[in-house]
């Protein structure tokens, strides 16, 4: 739990999946949440895995900078939906990585 930690401060961005859903052969979306601090765009990795844990989707999503607000974290934390094309059936939808593009906050 402490990598943990430290990897958060250093990096000012910690990701969460909730959960993913397979339309069909085609597509997959994947729902996640990020946490970072209000003002900071963000960009992160999605995949979706075959049952070999081979990759049959993938994209890149753009977070934009959120303003502070009146929540219980002050905006730190949202939640996203990615839909991904895939090549093939999928069986799971997870998170690679999150990071804060350079020019950034």
């Amino acid at each position: 739990m402490a990598w943990v930690s430290t990897s958060s401060a250093v990096s000012g961005v910690t990701f969460k999946d909730i959960g993913y859903s397979t339309t069909d052969a085609t597509q997959t979306e994947v729902d996640f949440q990020v946490t970072r601090e209000p003002g900071t765009a963000v960009k992160c990795a999605v995949k979706a895995l075959d049952s070999k844990f081979a990759v049959v989707g993938w994209k890149v999503v753009d977070i934009p900078a959120g303003e502070a607000d009146g929540t219980a974290d002050g905006g730190r934390t949202i939640s996203q939906r990615a839909v991904l094309k895939t090549e093939s059936l999928s069986v799971s939808g997870v998170v690679d990585s999150c990071w804060i593009p350079d020019g950034s906050k």
